[in-house]
Protein backbone atom coordinates (compact mmCIF):
# COMPACT_ATOMS: atom_id res chain seq x y z
CA UNK A 1 0.00 0.00 0.00
CA UNK A 2 1.28 3.64 -1.09
CA UNK A 3 2.39 5.83 1.95
CA UNK A 4 -0.82 8.20 0.64
CA UNK A 5 -3.13 5.30 0.99
CA UNK A 6 -1.79 4.30 4.43
CA UNK A 7 -2.20 7.54 5.29
CA UNK A 8 -6.28 8.51 4.35
CA UNK A 9 -6.61 4.22 6.07
CA UNK A 10 -5.39 5.05 9.35
CA UNK A 11 -7.26 8.21 9.48
CA UNK A 12 -10.22 6.00 8.31
CA UNK A 13 -9.51 3.83 11.16
CA UNK A 14 -9.71 6.66 13.46
CA UNK A 15 -13.10 7.91 12.24
CA UNK A 16 -15.20 4.87 11.96
CA UNK A 17 -13.91 4.56 15.45
CA UNK A 18 -16.12 7.82 16.08
CA UNK A 19 -13.00 9.58 17.49
CA UNK A 20 -12.87 12.37 14.74
CA UNK A 21 -15.36 14.99 14.29
CA UNK A 22 -15.03 14.69 10.39
CA UNK A 23 -17.32 12.12 9.43
CA UNK A 24 -16.75 11.46 5.74
CA UNK A 25 -12.75 10.26 6.95
CA UNK A 26 -11.60 12.92 4.81
CA UNK A 27 -7.93 13.40 4.89
CA UNK A 28 -7.22 16.71 6.62
CA UNK A 29 -4.97 18.93 4.14
CA UNK A 30 -1.19 19.71 4.48
CA UNK A 31 -0.88 23.16 3.90
CA UNK A 32 2.74 23.21 5.19
CA UNK A 33 6.42 22.73 3.98
CA UNK A 34 9.78 21.76 5.03
CA UNK A 35 12.34 24.34 5.65
CA UNK A 36 15.54 22.24 4.51
CA UNK A 37 18.38 23.10 6.50
CA UNK A 38 17.16 25.45 8.98
CA UNK A 39 19.99 24.88 11.69
CA UNK A 40 23.53 25.08 11.17
CA UNK A 41 25.12 22.73 13.58
CA UNK A 42 28.55 23.76 14.85
CA UNK A 43 31.41 21.83 12.54
CA UNK A 44 31.54 18.32 13.35
CA UNK A 45 28.48 18.20 15.47
CA UNK A 46 25.14 16.07 14.23
CA UNK A 47 22.22 15.83 15.45
CA UNK A 48 21.50 13.13 18.11
CA UNK A 49 17.91 12.14 19.41
CA UNK A 50 15.98 15.07 19.86
CA UNK A 51 14.01 15.70 23.07
CA UNK A 52 12.16 18.91 23.02
CA UNK A 53 12.06 22.29 21.45
CA UNK A 54 10.67 25.61 22.41
CA UNK A 55 10.73 29.28 20.94
CA UNK A 56 11.06 31.94 22.93
CA UNK A 57 9.91 35.58 22.60
CA UNK A 58 12.97 36.69 20.98
CA UNK A 59 12.00 34.10 18.31
CA UNK A 60 15.59 32.15 19.54
CA UNK A 61 15.14 28.42 19.31
CA UNK A 62 15.97 26.50 22.15
CA UNK A 63 16.38 22.71 21.75
CA UNK A 64 17.38 19.87 24.17
CA UNK A 65 19.32 16.73 22.89
CA UNK A 66 21.12 13.71 23.35
CA UNK A 67 24.65 14.99 22.80
CA UNK A 68 24.55 13.57 18.97
CA UNK A 69 23.49 9.93 20.31
CA UNK A 70 20.84 8.33 22.32
CA UNK A 71 21.49 9.54 25.59
CA UNK A 72 24.05 11.93 27.41
CA UNK A 73 25.31 10.24 30.61
CA UNK A 74 28.71 9.34 28.66
CA UNK A 75 29.23 12.55 26.83
CA UNK A 76 31.01 16.05 27.54
CA UNK A 77 29.02 17.36 24.99
CA UNK A 78 26.26 20.40 25.31
CA UNK A 79 22.53 19.33 25.30
CA UNK A 80 21.32 22.44 25.38
CA UNK A 81 21.24 24.65 22.62
CA UNK A 82 19.98 28.23 21.21
CA UNK A 83 19.46 28.86 18.11
CA UNK A 84 18.67 32.49 16.35
CA UNK A 85 15.83 33.04 13.46
CA UNK A 86 18.14 31.99 11.11
CA UNK A 87 19.24 28.96 12.37
CA UNK A 88 22.88 30.06 13.73
CA UNK A 89 23.91 28.86 17.03
CA UNK A 90 24.02 31.60 20.01
CA UNK A 91 25.20 29.66 22.89
CA UNK A 92 25.27 26.10 24.71
CA UNK A 93 25.12 24.64 27.81
CA UNK A 94 24.48 21.75 30.25
CA UNK A 95 27.39 19.35 29.37
CA UNK A 96 28.12 16.33 31.93
CA UNK A 97 24.73 17.10 33.76
CA UNK A 98 22.42 14.81 32.22
CA UNK A 99 21.42 11.42 31.69
CA UNK A 100 18.45 11.53 28.89
CA UNK A 101 17.26 14.44 28.52
CA UNK A 102 13.80 15.10 27.76
CA UNK A 103 11.58 18.03 28.15
CA UNK A 104 12.45 21.59 27.72
CA UNK A 105 9.71 24.82 28.67
CA UNK A 106 10.84 28.51 28.90
CA UNK A 107 9.43 31.32 31.76
CA UNK A 108 8.77 34.77 30.54
CA UNK A 109 12.04 36.03 31.83
CA UNK A 110 13.93 33.95 29.02
CA UNK A 111 14.64 31.35 32.08
CA UNK A 112 14.93 27.51 30.44
CA UNK A 113 13.69 24.56 32.49
CA UNK A 114 14.40 20.98 31.34
CA UNK A 115 13.71 17.69 32.75
CA UNK A 116 15.93 14.34 32.86
CA UNK A 117 13.88 11.08 32.32
CA UNK A 118 15.96 9.03 33.76
CA UNK A 119 18.88 8.43 35.83
CA UNK A 120 22.10 6.88 36.69
CA UNK A 121 25.25 7.16 38.51
CA UNK A 122 23.23 10.16 40.92
CA UNK A 123 21.98 11.86 38.10
CA UNK A 124 18.77 12.17 36.50
CA UNK A 125 15.14 11.97 37.69
CA UNK A 126 15.36 15.73 37.73
CA UNK A 127 14.03 19.25 36.42
CA UNK A 128 16.83 22.01 36.30
CA UNK A 129 16.42 25.80 35.94
CA UNK A 130 18.61 27.66 34.08
CA UNK A 131 19.15 31.52 33.38
CA UNK A 132 19.48 32.00 29.38
CA UNK A 133 23.04 32.24 30.02
CA UNK A 134 23.19 28.78 31.15
CA UNK A 135 23.63 28.99 35.03
CA UNK A 136 21.82 26.79 37.19
CA UNK A 137 19.07 28.70 39.18
CA UNK A 138 17.03 25.29 40.94
CA UNK A 139 17.25 21.73 40.80
CA UNK A 140 13.51 19.72 41.38
CA UNK A 141 13.58 16.20 42.32
CA UNK A 142 16.63 14.44 44.32
CA UNK A 143 19.80 13.72 41.27
CA UNK A 144 19.50 10.06 40.85
CA UNK A 145 16.98 8.94 43.19
CA UNK A 146 13.11 8.08 41.81
CA UNK A 147 10.21 8.07 43.44
CA UNK A 148 6.37 8.84 43.85
CA UNK A 149 6.51 11.45 47.09
CA UNK A 150 6.02 15.38 47.04
CA UNK A 151 10.10 16.39 46.64
CA UNK A 152 10.93 13.36 44.12
CA UNK A 153 10.35 12.34 40.37
CA UNK A 154 10.43 8.84 38.39
CA UNK A 155 11.12 9.88 34.61
CA UNK A 156 9.92 13.36 34.37
CA UNK A 157 8.85 14.36 30.77
CA UNK A 158 8.62 17.81 30.45
CA UNK A 159 7.74 21.13 32.19
CA UNK A 160 6.02 24.41 31.65
CA UNK A 161 5.66 27.43 33.79
CA UNK A 162 2.57 29.98 34.21
CA UNK A 163 3.05 33.67 34.15
CA UNK A 164 3.10 33.81 38.15
CA UNK A 165 5.68 31.35 37.94
CA UNK A 166 4.15 28.24 39.07
CA UNK A 167 6.07 25.27 37.85
CA UNK A 168 3.88 22.28 36.16
CA UNK A 169 5.91 19.00 35.26
CA UNK A 170 4.42 15.58 33.65
CA UNK A 171 5.99 13.72 35.88
CA UNK A 172 6.13 9.60 34.15
CA UNK A 173 7.77 8.05 30.85
CA UNK A 174 6.09 4.53 31.37
CA UNK A 175 6.56 1.32 32.57
CA UNK A 176 7.04 1.31 36.67
CA UNK A 177 7.42 5.13 36.07
CA UNK A 178 5.19 7.77 37.93
CA UNK A 179 1.77 8.56 36.08
CA UNK A 180 1.25 12.16 37.38
CA UNK A 181 1.38 15.85 36.97
CA UNK A 182 3.18 17.81 39.72
CA UNK A 183 2.40 21.35 40.35
CA UNK A 184 5.29 23.47 42.12
CA UNK A 185 5.50 27.30 43.35
CA UNK A 186 7.69 29.43 41.27
CA UNK A 187 10.49 29.03 43.90
CA UNK A 188 10.18 24.71 44.06
CA UNK A 189 8.05 24.50 46.77
CA UNK A 190 5.03 22.07 46.09
CA UNK A 191 1.54 22.46 45.57
CA UNK A 192 -0.34 19.43 44.50
CA UNK A 193 -0.01 16.67 42.16
CA UNK A 194 -3.05 14.98 40.54
CA UNK A 195 -3.38 11.89 38.34
CA UNK A 196 -2.78 8.17 38.40
CA UNK A 197 -2.13 5.10 36.22
CA UNK A 198 -5.24 4.14 34.26
CA UNK A 199 -7.48 5.11 31.62
CA UNK A 200 -10.07 7.04 33.40
CA UNK A 201 -10.44 11.07 33.28
CA UNK A 202 -7.77 12.24 34.96
CA UNK A 203 -5.82 9.09 35.04
CA UNK A 204 -2.56 8.58 32.58
CA UNK A 205 -0.34 6.20 30.73
CA UNK A 206 2.95 7.91 30.11
CA UNK A 207 2.12 11.80 30.06
CA UNK A 208 4.59 12.26 27.77
CA UNK A 209 4.53 16.25 27.23
CA UNK A 210 2.56 19.03 28.80
CA UNK A 211 1.94 22.19 27.66
CA UNK A 212 0.19 25.44 29.29
CA UNK A 213 -1.23 28.13 26.97
CA UNK A 214 -4.11 29.51 24.36
CA UNK A 215 -6.64 31.96 25.33
CA UNK A 216 -8.17 29.90 28.12
CA UNK A 217 -4.27 29.46 29.74
CA UNK A 218 -5.13 25.05 30.04
CA UNK A 219 -3.09 22.83 30.67
CA UNK A 220 -2.70 19.97 27.77
CA UNK A 221 -1.16 16.78 28.54
CA UNK A 222 0.09 14.34 25.74
CA UNK A 223 -1.20 11.12 27.78
CA UNK A 224 0.29 8.79 25.06
CA UNK A 225 -0.35 5.05 25.80
CA UNK A 226 -4.04 6.07 26.55
CA UNK A 227 -4.06 7.52 22.85
CA UNK A 228 -5.36 10.87 23.86
CA UNK A 229 -5.06 14.53 24.81
CA UNK A 230 -6.40 15.29 28.59
CA UNK A 231 -7.20 19.16 29.20
CA UNK A 232 -7.51 20.62 32.43
CA UNK A 233 -7.49 23.67 34.46
CA UNK A 234 -4.55 24.97 36.53
CA UNK A 235 -5.99 23.41 39.64
CA UNK A 236 -5.88 20.19 37.80
CA UNK A 237 -9.68 20.17 37.44
CA UNK A 238 -10.44 17.82 34.48
CA UNK A 239 -12.45 19.67 31.02
CA UNK A 240 -11.96 17.14 28.43
CA UNK A 241 -10.05 14.18 26.88
CA UNK A 242 -9.50 14.36 23.10
CA UNK A 243 -9.26 10.81 20.99
CA UNK A 244 -9.38 12.53 17.74
CA UNK A 245 -5.65 13.24 17.54
CA UNK A 246 -4.20 9.85 17.91
CA UNK A 247 -1.59 8.71 20.02
CA UNK A 248 0.17 12.05 21.21
CA UNK A 249 4.24 12.30 21.86
CA UNK A 250 4.25 15.84 21.67
CA UNK A 251 1.79 19.23 22.36
CA UNK A 252 1.75 22.58 21.49
CA UNK A 253 -0.84 25.30 21.47
CA UNK A 254 -0.58 29.29 20.05
CA UNK A 255 -1.26 32.13 21.10
CA UNK A 256 -4.53 31.53 18.33
CA UNK A 257 -5.57 28.61 20.05
CA UNK A 258 -4.02 26.42 17.22
CA UNK A 259 -2.98 23.02 18.93
CA UNK A 260 0.26 21.13 17.45
CA UNK A 261 0.45 17.68 18.28
CA UNK A 262 2.73 15.47 17.11
CA UNK A 263 1.29 12.00 17.12
CA UNK A 264 0.42 8.51 15.13
CA UNK A 265 -2.50 6.94 13.57
CA UNK A 266 -2.51 2.98 13.62
CA UNK A 267 -2.01 1.79 9.94
CA UNK A 268 -1.87 -1.84 9.47
CA UNK A 269 -0.35 -1.41 6.08
CA UNK A 270 2.16 0.93 6.95
CA UNK A 271 5.74 -0.29 7.41
CA UNK A 272 5.61 0.47 11.23
CA UNK A 273 2.08 -0.16 11.57
CA UNK A 274 1.64 3.09 11.91
CA UNK A 275 1.15 6.35 10.00
CA UNK A 276 2.75 9.32 12.53
CA UNK A 277 3.09 13.29 11.39
CA UNK A 278 1.73 16.90 13.03
CA UNK A 279 -2.31 17.28 13.52
CA UNK A 280 -2.74 20.31 13.87
CA UNK A 281 -6.27 21.74 15.59
CA UNK A 282 -8.05 24.12 17.58
CA UNK A 283 -7.35 24.08 20.63
CA UNK A 284 -10.93 25.32 22.16
CA UNK A 285 -13.27 22.53 20.55
CA UNK A 286 -10.46 20.11 19.18
CA UNK A 287 -11.34 20.08 15.61
CA UNK A 288 -8.89 19.07 13.26
CA UNK A 289 -7.34 21.87 10.72
CA UNK A 290 -4.42 19.99 8.67
CA UNK A 291 -2.10 16.80 9.05
CA UNK A 292 1.44 17.24 8.32
CA UNK A 293 2.64 13.27 7.39
CA UNK A 294 6.18 12.82 8.63
CA UNK A 295 8.83 13.40 5.51
CA UNK A 296 10.64 10.36 6.68
CA UNK A 297 7.53 7.82 6.79
CA UNK A 298 7.45 6.28 3.47
CA UNK A 299 6.96 2.53 3.51
CA UNK A 300 10.75 1.99 2.46
CA UNK A 301 11.68 3.95 5.75
CA UNK A 302 13.03 0.86 8.02
CA UNK A 303 13.00 3.66 10.91
CA UNK A 304 10.24 5.75 11.79
CA UNK A 305 10.14 9.23 13.67
CA UNK A 306 7.65 11.28 15.66
CA UNK A 307 7.94 14.37 17.13
CA UNK A 308 8.63 14.09 20.69
CA UNK A 309 8.91 17.39 21.38
CA UNK A 310 7.16 20.32 19.06
CA UNK A 311 7.07 24.25 19.35
CA UNK A 312 5.69 26.95 17.18
CA UNK A 313 6.19 30.81 16.91
CA UNK A 314 4.10 33.49 16.41
CA UNK A 315 3.85 33.25 12.74
CA UNK A 316 2.77 30.18 13.03
CA UNK A 317 6.14 27.87 12.07
CA UNK A 318 6.07 24.64 13.59
CA UNK A 319 9.58 23.43 14.86
CA UNK A 320 9.61 19.47 15.47
CA UNK A 321 11.86 17.50 17.37
CA UNK A 322 12.10 14.21 15.69
CA UNK A 323 13.79 11.85 18.35
CA UNK A 324 13.50 8.75 16.26
CA UNK A 325 14.94 10.27 13.08
CA UNK A 326 17.75 12.48 15.19
CA UNK A 327 16.75 15.88 13.36
CA UNK A 328 15.31 19.27 13.92
CA UNK A 329 12.64 20.56 11.45
CA UNK A 330 10.97 23.64 10.65
CA UNK A 331 7.38 24.13 8.47
CA UNK A 332 6.17 27.22 7.19
CA UNK A 333 2.75 27.58 5.59
CA UNK A 334 2.94 27.60 1.92
CA UNK A 335 1.14 30.96 0.69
Amino acid sequence: MSYARSLVFALMVVAVAGLTPDADAQTPPNPYKVVDGFIKLPAGRTWGAVGAVDVDRNGTVWVFERCGGTRCDESKLDPIMAFDRSGNLIRSFGAGMFVFPHGLGLDRDGNVYVTDAEGKNGKGHIVVKFSPEGKVLMTLGKPGIAGPGTDVFNRPTDVVVAANGDIFVSDGHGGDSNARVVKFSKDGKFIKSWGKRGSAPGDFDEPHDIFLGGSQNRIYVADRRNQRIQVFDQDGKFIAAWKQFGEPSSVFVGKDDTIYVGSGFPAPAAKRGEIRGIVVGNALDGSLKAFIPDPANPDSLTRGTTSSGIAADDAGSIYSADVAAHNLRKYVKVK
